[in-house]
């Protein structure tokens, strides 16, 4: 593995552990050149999955910036982390067990379900950005199809 912070191609595994409920390995690395640390995942890929966008473009599926869209939906909630993290990589196993080109709209809809189970706030976040909300009805209409829904604890995902 290339160091982050030299580019020396030798690197020292220090720690090895299981991350994101057995899904990826977390590996705590140590330079051989300059001897910082830095650490590296390990995520299992079915497949290499091709983004089809609204307009008909394609491009790579890109896991940080479907990180970053539910970071953004989640920000100032009390989300445990590991909660995210197994979110984010269940979306994307459900993603690749469904072929090779994936629609930016199934991305969205598993978004959008995900976090309905997670966080009410962050699934209503995500909502007006996804739905593109342009009147206060569409914010109503969005949290009327939340409140039937179960609440679950975020810390733990214990129902309530």
């Amino acid at each position: 593995m290339r160091c982050p912070f030299c580019a020396h191609d030798d690197s020292q595994v220090k720690d090895s552990r299981s991350s994101e409920d057995g899904a990826a390995i977390r590996r705590r690395r140590q330079c051989e050149g300059c001897g910082a640390r830095f650490t590296t995942f390990e995520r299992v890929q079915l497949r290499d999955l091709t983004v089809v966008k609204k307009d008909g473009k394609r491009e790579g599926f890109d896991r940080r910036k479907l990180e970053r869209s539910i970071a953004i939906a989640c920000r100032k909630r009390d989300i445990a982390p590991e909660r995210i993290d197994r979110l984010i990589s269940g979306i994307q196993r459900q993603l690749e067990t469904q072929g090779d080109d994936v629609g930016v709209e199934k991305i969205g809809e598993a978004v959008m379900a995900g976090l309905k189970g997670l966080d009410h706030v962050a699934y209503i976040r995500f909502a007006s950005v996804y739905k593109d909300f342009t009147e206060p009805q569409h914010f109503a209409e969005i949290v009327e199809s939340v409140e039937s829904a179960p609440v679950v604890d975020n810390k733990d995902g214990r129902l309530l």
